[in-house]
């Protein structure tokens, strides 16, 4: 999964909750015994893991982004995979967007879908190198959502890189990518850069962060952000997935105050094999 800073997506709380999160993230980070991790959800950041062949991995969240007089909640946020092959995987997402403004009226909708195909084109297992890409299609947004600001009125075209690798006791996701513009008149060209880090502390409970830039070529807003989160397998299938953070910036800048997430994710291994069985 991906979360975009686009005009319509910021969403964030106190500064301190961040900030101790990240003090004791990076204590318990430097403790800890070799093992991996990875990108993708609740991270902006994207990696080269698939959910594997006929394998669904279904998230749904919540998430708040909180910048100076504004305040965007995406909920739910819906992304759905599908594992074709071991390398390959087919994603939508959409989040239902609700926005307060100080001084305007609250606006509701849902925003811009992201269909896309990851393919991992390079692999060598967990202890090695990892890269793939994971082009996906913005599309316009709905009419209403469009008027109100929730949704962009063109279409775009993401293209970017995921690489993985491990690091001692971390392991590491880059992910690089870059938004054409399709339609006219022109959407906006947008650049995205994130580094992903993590560990395994048991099968069952991960600690992840990351530092993620997103820029509009040529205009605000431009956002450089850090959070850290977690993953939690509470049940077989199920994982309670959460991340907090801010950018590096006061609310001077316009930049993120807080964003935060938190979500169930859902896999369907089981269902995924069925389905190819009866194929």
């Amino acid at each position: 999964m991906a979360v975009y800073f686009t005009d319509a997506m910021r969403r964030i709380v106190p500064r301190g909750i961040s900030l101790a999160i990240l003090v004791a993230c990076l204590t318990v980070f430097i403790c800890a015994a070799p093992d991996l991790a990875q990108g993708g959800p609740p991270l902006i950041t994207n990696d080269p893991g698939t959910p594997g062949n006929a394998n669904w991995e279904i998230n749904l969240g919540y998430m708040q982004v909180l910048r100076n007089r504004t305040n965007v909640l995406q909920v739910p946020q819906v992304d759905l995979n599908y594992g074709l092959g071991d390398r390959i995987q087919l994603t939508y997402e959409v989040p239902f967007v609700w926005q307060s403004t100080t001084g305007q009226p609250n606006a509701t909708g849902w925003s811009n879908g992201f269909p896309g195909v990851k393919w991992r084109f390079f692999q060598q297992g967990d202890d090695g190198w990892n890269i793939s890409t994971f082009p996906q299609v913005e599309v316009r947004g709905p009419q209403g959502s469009v008027k109100t600001g929730l949704a962009d009125g063109g279409t775009r075209f993401l293209l970017p890189i995921e690489i993985s690798h491990p690091l001692g006791p971390i392991n590491l996701d880059f992910e690089v990518g870059y938004f054409f513009p399709l339609t006219t008149p022109r959407s906006r060209n947008e650049r995205i850069i994130g580094l992903a880090f993590g560990h395994k502390f048991t099968s069952k409970w991960e600690g992840i962060g990351e530092i993620y830039n997103d820029a509009v070529m040529g205009a605000p807003p431009q956002d450089t952000t850090f959070d850290l989160g977690g993953r939690w397998q509470f049940h077989k299938g199920l994982l309670l997935l959460f991340m907090a953070g801010r950018s590096f910036t006061g609310n001077s800048s316009g930049q993120p105050e807080f964003l935060g997430y938190i979500g169930l994710q859902i896999l369907l291994e089981r269902y995924g094999r069925a389905l190819h069985a009866d194929e």
